[in-house]
């Protein structure tokens, strides 16, 4: 190749990457348009989220609007932070800890309606009364009674009076992770 053919290339190269940069560049600059703190801004500080928490939480009333007229929130704050951002307790009907139970042969372990297991180790079956199961949520199938219960799969016990016992003839004990209530019986 020729040396001005090179120099030519050269300075087409640089040409268009100052062009192609200079159009990125105008680019980037219109996409920071909005002000901050405004509506169309996608950046959100912890003091919105809270007054917004709040607002949701006293049933709409606003709490940042410096009035206390209509306020029966009861919380004392400027308005800036929104008051007291303390929220309720969560009150669930289960509990969310993860519980490792052993289950000898011969017994079985009945799930409490919205109990989940895992089983870890060990033979297990499903014991369920009637033609509905236990859903093996792993694989997306419903198990039904006597059907054996596979390791590592998570199982949702959707009513009371379904469980998993030690697969029969088997001398090993299981030990299955339960999340919710259960009896061993």
């Amino acid at each position: 190749m020729k040396p001005y053919m090179k120099v030519s290339l050269a300075a087409l190269a640089i040409g268009v990457g100052v062009w192609v940069g200079s159009v990125y560049s105008n680019t980037a600059i219109g996409a920071g348009t909005s002000q901050p703190g405004t509506a169309d801004d996608p950046v959100v500080t912890k003091s919105y989220v809270d007054q917004q928490i709040q607002k949701a939480l006293n049933g709409g009333t606003n709490a940042g609007s410096g009035s206390s007229a209509g306020n029966n929130s009861g919380s004392t704050g400027t308005g800036s932070t929104g008051g007291d951002t303390s929220l309720p307790p969560v009150v669930s009907g289960a509990s969310d800890a993860v519980e490792i139970v052993t289950v000898k042969p011969g017994q079985q372990l009945i799930g409490a309606s919205g109990a989940e297991f895992i089983v870890r180790s060990g033979k297990a079956v499903i014991v369920s009364e009637g033609t509905n199961g236990v859903a093996d949520l792993t694989d997306g199938v419903d198990l039904t009674n006597g059907q054996a219960a596979p390791t590592n799969h998570l199982l949702s016990f959707p009513r009371d009076g379904r469980g998993i016992t030690v697969l029969d003839g088997n001398k090993y004990s299981l030990t299955v992770m339960v999340r919710g209530g259960y009896s061993l019986k």
